[in-house]
């Protein structure tokens, strides 16, 4: 019943290019393209803590799906690395929000860059397009509406 992106659509991923290399946002924000076949054991070796999560798998309110250590990974995919204390717990809309957030400005990056303005013979600048998502602030405000839950005091029975 809420209103997350995420659960009307669950194929909507961040604006990033898709190419073919595989591509692994790591717990520092970093994003590093792999254009050659990598395994996730490899990757793992570099941040031992973390595990990685194809984000195809990434599903509100669903259990984390983590890649086995001898899995390739494949072009076109995002990978995202979270704690392995998270390992055995539930996807939750912060989750989606950062990795919606580090996809997004990886976009911007790769599709925006900015550089000193050139004179040309005739005097013109081209200007780079710049994609901005739409979602992107609306995914990054949204929080959880969980109930507030009470204990509820009981009296005891009397008995006749």
């Amino acid at each position: 019943m809420g209103n997350y992106a995420s659960s009307c659509s669950p194929m909507i991923s961040p604006v990033i290019k898709t190419t073919t290399a595989a591509r692994v946002i790591f717990p520092s924000g970093e994003i590093r393209q792999f254009r050659e076949p990598v395994k996730a054991a490899e990757i793992m070796f570099e941040t031992p803590a973390f595990f990685l999560v194809n984000s195809r798998s990434l599903n509100i309110n669903r259990r984390f799906s983590p890649l086995s250590a001898d899995e390739d990974l494949e072009p076109g995919n995002i990978y995202i690395m979270f704690p392995m204390r998270r390992r055995n717990s539930i996807v939750t809309p912060a989750d989606m929000a950062g990795f919606w957030m580090a996809g997004n400005s990886a976009g911007k990056r790769i599709s925006g860059r900015v550089s000193p303005e050139m004179k040309c013979g005739g005097g013109v600048t081209v200007p780079e397009e710049v994609e901005v998502p739409e979602f992107s602030y609306r995914t990054a405000v949204c929080r959880s509406k969980k109930p507030l839950l009470d204990t509820i005091v009981e009296e005891p029975v009397c008995l006749r």
